[in-house]
């Protein structure tokens, strides 16, 4: 199939949906390619996040943001209480510690098994060009899909009067795209590495989540469209509460160095509201990439 079919509605595959004039996917190792890669890896080493405007196609995002908007409402919503690690609020931690501070999240999640394979994200999120694409990014042989059934690919609903409070990452990298702007608000917040694989650096850590460090952080405006590429294991983030009367909708596709990988049980019941068989089977052969708390 060609682009001009997929500019027309037609099943569009996951690489004819990229503006290949800016990002050019089906030319690795070209010098265009080759000078977008460096670009992204040299933000990434400085900053731990890269961000590629209007990646996919002027005239399918219109198709993009109605496709996720379609189904957001099969979203699992639950507002609990949460801190920065994402671990139970009720572990015995020292009276300083950041891990202490909590707040709600009310931010939802649509599962992979419930985005249908002809979507512009499950396209995208399988195909192999662009799977190469992010592989080059991050400095990898190459990405694996997760084998999780529900966390692979999922869609990520902030709605009016919610945000996704400050967390860090489970996994050491994450690809997501804005596919619904708020009207107002919504805005990606982040620490540039503040912390390492070797140091938590709990002290600038809690000064953030108290609001006494406003240096260390940087924000994104995100437009539909956008492809962002972020560290997030190192690199405390967050969501700002949206307002006004649209959601913010964006699709987060997630890789691994290794193939197999399945989220655990309590953090897949928390963000999907389920488990499924392969989660059970999985549970205790976590391969850890380093001893941070989270």
């Amino acid at each position: 199939m060609g682009a001009a079919e997929a500019r027309a509605g037609g099943p569009a595959a996951g690489a004819e949906a990229v503006d290949t004039d800016l990002y050019p996917l089906r030319e690795p190792d070209g010098a265009a390619w080759t000078a977008v890669v460096s670009r992204v890896r040299d933000e990434l080493a400085n900053s731990g996040c890269c961000v590629l405007p209007d990646f996919i196609r002027g005239s399918l995002r219109e198709r993009l943001r109605a496709e996720c908007a379609a189904i957001a409402p099969r979203a699992h919503y639950d507002v609990e209480t949460v801190n920065a690690y994402n671990i139970d609020v009720g572990t015995p931690l020292p009276g300083d510690h950041p891990g202490r501070i909590t707040v709600e999240r009310g931010n939802a999640f649509v599962a992979r098994d419930l985005v249908p394979a002809a979507h512009i994200i499950h396209r995208l999120y399988s195909d192999p060009l662009f799977q190469r694409f992010v592989a080059a990014c991050f400095g990898l042989p190459r990405v694996h899909e997760l084998a999780d059934p529900l966390s692979g690919l999922c869609l990520n609903v902030v709605k009016p009067g919610m945000g996704h409070p400050w967390h860090f990452d489970t996994n050491e990298f994450t690809v997501s795209l804005l596919t619904q702007q708020a009207e107002d608000g919504g805005v990606f917040e982040y620490c540039p590495n503040i912390r390492s694989a070797e140091e938590e650096n709990f002290g600038d850590v809690r000064a953030v989540l108290t609001g006494r460090a406003g240096h260390l952080v940087r924000r994104l405006v995100l437009r539909p469209g956008d492809l962002q590429l972020f560290r997030g294991r190192y690199s405390l983030h967050r969501v700002s509460e949206v307002r006004g009367g649209t959601a913010r909708h964006t699709a987060i596709l997630a890789y691994s160095e290794r193939p197999g990988v399945v989220g655990s049980v309590a953090r897949t019941r928390q963000l999907f509201g389920r488990v499924l068989p392969e989660h059970l089977a999985a549970e205790g052969r976590a391969v850890r990439v380093d001893a941070l708390l989270d």
